[in-house]
């Protein structure tokens, strides 16, 4: 099951933001950015931003997540931001055993495709482990020869039969990671990614960590979401055609 959390994020984000902004559009000093910049006037440079396009001040607050219960498929898709840094767990040092899966909700309402489904997780779960063990089992044979003892010849074996074994798994194999990105890239990647057009699974991670983003900085995140909540759809001919659904849905009450 997707879990997402905000571990961590730059303290006071908006008046930091704010303060890079004033250093742009007037004359202040560095001992004299954060003087006055009270709550009112901190949205008010967030909103100006926003309104003139002006996004590398935003640039200044980051924000990092924990995420888990998610497809190795989606791993693929959010490394592709790369204004962002990652750590994903290893499936060559952590052995899947009893490996967990994502289930695409469209195949799970059709009883035949899920049994189908199913059989194909039973199945690689049966390779993998087969694959480690005959690789294991050669590979304790010459670490031994190379004069390991034995626990720690099996030990070192696994840990390396897990590294080609690995291949089997499928793109449905759960992982876990944790990621950082400043507040334009998450804007970019929520203008993408919570697009109806997006696949359902980075949406659905997409919209929880901008509810997260949202909570710990309302103002930077007020116009956050699909392309078409802040203009016109961007995605031209190949529109959803529901942009003022979209609107409606991720508007935030001032």
């Amino acid at each position: 099951m997707l879990n997402v959390q905000l571990l961590a994020f730059t303290p006071q984000p908006e008046q930091t933001v704010a303060a890079a902004a004033r250093l742009c559009y007037s004359p202040s000093t560095i001992d004299e950015l954060m003087d006055g910049m009270t709550e009112e006037k901190t949205a008010s440079f967030v909103d100006m931003l926003a309104e003139i396009g002006h996004e590398s001040p935003i640039e200044h607050a980051s924000f990092t997540f924990g995420i888990e219960g998610v497809s190795r498929s989606l791993l693929a898709q959010i490394t592709r931001h790369r204004l962002a840094s990652f750590s994903v767990q290893s499936q060559r040092y952590v052995a899947e055993d009893h490996f967990e899966f994502v289930l695409p909700p469209e195949i799970e309402a059709i009883p035949e495709a899920k049994e189908e489904y199913l059989r194909a997780m039973e199945e690689d779960q049966r390779h993998y482990e087969r694959l480690k063990a005959v690789l294991a089992e050669k590979y304790v044979e010459a670490f031994l020869q190379s004069g390991m003892s034995q626990k720690a010849a099996e030990r070192a074996a696994e840990k390396k039969a897990i590294e080609d074994a690995r291949f089997v798994l499928p793109n449905a194999c759960t992982t876990k990671m944790v990621v950082t990105m400043n507040a334009r890239s998450l804007r970019n990647f929520f203008r993408l990614r919570c697009c109806n057009r997006a696949q359902w699974e980075i949406r659905e991670l997409a919209e929880k960590m901008l509810h997260l983003c949202q909570e710990a900085a309302p103002h930077l995140f007020r116009t956050a979401g699909p392309g078409c909540v802040a203009g016109p759809c961007p995605e031209g001919k190949m529109s959803c055609g529901r942009a003022a659904e979209m609107r409606a849905r991720y508007s935030v009450q001032d």
